[in-house]
């Protein structure tokens, strides 16, 4: 098949979404076909040309990737390098592309990727693509309703608000919850904008480090406990990954250096907590619409409760993502993997 990896855009994790783009990219070149890996948001070249031969030069086209560093990318910066200085979100020449293409494997991550937007675009447009469609992509991304979904479901979550920056109440006390508490943007990933919070002065901090990034934000009671994933390949669950950074929580860095986080799969935990949590990942799965593939992130407190924090519903797959790992453990290597993605895509 002739396939675009489309990966970069315009979130904190566009350089996790080159990693997950260049290592899908070579995986399916392994499997037989011609890959061309885009960036979404600069494009292929910058003036209108003739493409019709572009899956016969995939590798030279592609976009060269460097690695990921310590911290978000400045994205003021990226919009900054685009030449035509277009505020649109697709960089030239690559709808055309993407219409080309068999099929585009969406290894974006973050806002425009997993929001939904994207996903509405290529409806209208014809192109098919790996993941869920716009309406599940949407209310996966925003905690918030997701939240409210994993409620009416029975799946347990943390307690919790939102706030919006025109209503920001710098008043912990007025928020109705306890410390230490968890502030995250409404609709980030990768736990950009995310803090710990211990005391209240380091609350007026997390707001203005979480309002940076978004307009509303989440602030949820601190679980203290281990932390795992669990990712769902067509309404089956995986089993379950434990993540422990070796220093602080499972933030940007210790998600994407190596070596920072001690991954274990199958986790060790007693197998009727597998199965609960199994249960939960699968369940939330359904009610929010992912029916390809998708992964939820649980904690597990010091009482054996289990509490669901959110969906990502185009999962990393860089070297040292989960799913991969997951997917490992039931004897599915990386190039079957991006095979089977590609697959029950193609089948929704």
């Amino acid at each position: 098949m002739d396939i675009v990896v489309l990966a970069g855009g315009l979130s904190g994790e566009r350089d996790v979404s080159f990693q997950s783009g260049n290592m899908v990219a070579n995986a399916l070149r392994e499997n037989g076909h011609r890959v061309l890996l885009l960036d979404v948001f600069m494009g292929y070249h910058e003036t209108e040309e003739d493409i019709s031969d572009i899956f016969e030069h995939t590798v030279e086209a592609s976009v060269k990737v460097c690695g990921i560093k310590d911290a978000a990318p400045d994205l003021e910066a990226v919009k900054a390098l685009r030449k035509d200085k277009s505020n649109c979100y697709f960089g030239p020449n690559v709808i055309s592309i993407c219409r080309r293409a068999d099929i585009v494997f969406l290894a974006l991550h973050g806002e425009n990727g997993e929001n939904g937007k994207i996903q509405a675009a290529f409806d209208l447009f014809g192109i098919r693509y790996t993941g869920s469609g716009y309406l599940s992509c949407a209310i996966a991304m925003d905690k918030g309703i997701s939240k409210m979904f994993f409620e009416m479901a029975g799946i347990p979550v943390p307690k919790g608000i939102r706030m919006t920056k025109k209503d920001r109440e710098d008043n912990f006390e007025l928020t109705g919850l306890r410390l230490p508490c968890v502030v995250k943007p409404c609709c980030g990933g990768s736990s950009i904008g995310v803090s710990i919070v211990q005391d209240t002065g380091e609350y007026i901090q997390a707001l203005n480090e979480a309002f940076k990034w978004e307009d509303e934000i989440i602030i949820e009671d601190y679980i203290k406990g281990r932390e795992f994933s669990v990712a769902v390949i067509s309404g089956k669950a995986l089993p379950v990954i434990e993540m422990a950074p070796i220093n602080g929580f499972y933030d940007y860095k210790n998600k994407y250096q190596a070596g920072s986080t001690v991954e274990t799969c199958p986790a060790d935990i007693p197998k009727a907590v597998a199965e609960e949590m199994q249960h939960y990942a699968e369940e939330a799965a359904r009610v929010l619409g992912l029916h390809t593939y998708s992964r939820m992130d649980f904690l597990l407190n010091e009482a054996g409760e289990i509490f669901c924090l959110e969906a990502n519903t185009l999962p990393g797959m860089t070297e040292t993502s989960l799913i991969p790992q997951e997917a490992a453990a039931v004897g599915m290597n990386y190039r079957q993997l991006c095979e089977k993605l590609i697959q029950i895509s193609l089948e929704k």
